[in-house]
């Protein structure tokens, strides 16, 4: 086994599992899911049938991730932060042909606590606050905070907030990176 699972985990068959991820205390990893290299996933994470997480996934304490959601490389997912699959749930009425699909972008953070409302998707390096309810397409770099979520601002890859001048460019504080804004859009200058 190339990878750790503490003994009291679950991990049902079907799971594929990237070398070096850890999964910790009380997790269950349902059938047929798809776990990249270097993933940490923590104490009593329930990661449902078919979901799809990239490489180095870092997913914190007591969440929830069900059917339909895809991570991309490099999302770190929040303390209980959850997502749901079906739009309009009714315990005496089976939905399960009506799982709706939300990706997430690579590098996106979604905040402790934070809900993702099935079918919005999360564009590349988003910054979702703690307790945020998403409930819209989120673009790439938007920083949303609320209930519902609405944005608030833009961010960097490294997590800095990003000022933008009167020409549209925008420099992260870390690392010096350049970004542009235009047409509402960010984007990363090479």
């Amino acid at each position: 086994m190339s990878y750790f699972a503490h003994e009291s985990s679950y991990i049902d068959e079907g799971c594929s599992i990237g070398e070096g991820t850890k999964i910790w205390h009380f997790s269950h990893i349902m059938p047929n899911c798809k776990i990249g290299k270097n993933c940490n996933i923590g104490q009593n994470v329930v990661i449902s049938s078919e979901v799809i997480l990239g490489d180095n996934v870092k997913i914190q304490n007591n969440v929830s991730i069900y059917t339909g959601v895809t991570c991309e490389d490099d999302v770190f997912l929040g303390p209980s932060c959850v997502f749901t699959n079906v739009i309009n749930p009714r315990s005496a009425v089976n939905r399960k042909n009506e799982y709706l699909k939300t990706h997430v972008g690579k590098g996106a953070s979604i905040g402790a606590n934070a809900t993702i409302v099935c079918g919005h998707n999360i564009g590349k390096y988003a910054f979702i606050g703690a307790g945020a309810v998403v409930t819209k397409e989120i673009p790439d770099f938007g920083l949303v905070v609320g209930n519902p979520a609405r944005q608030i601002g833009w961010m960097s890859e490294y997590g800095h907030r990003l000022t933008f001048d009167n020409q549209g460019y925008a420099t992260c504080s870390e690392n010096g990176d350049q970004y542009r804004l235009e047409n509402g859009m960010v984007q990363k200058i090479k």
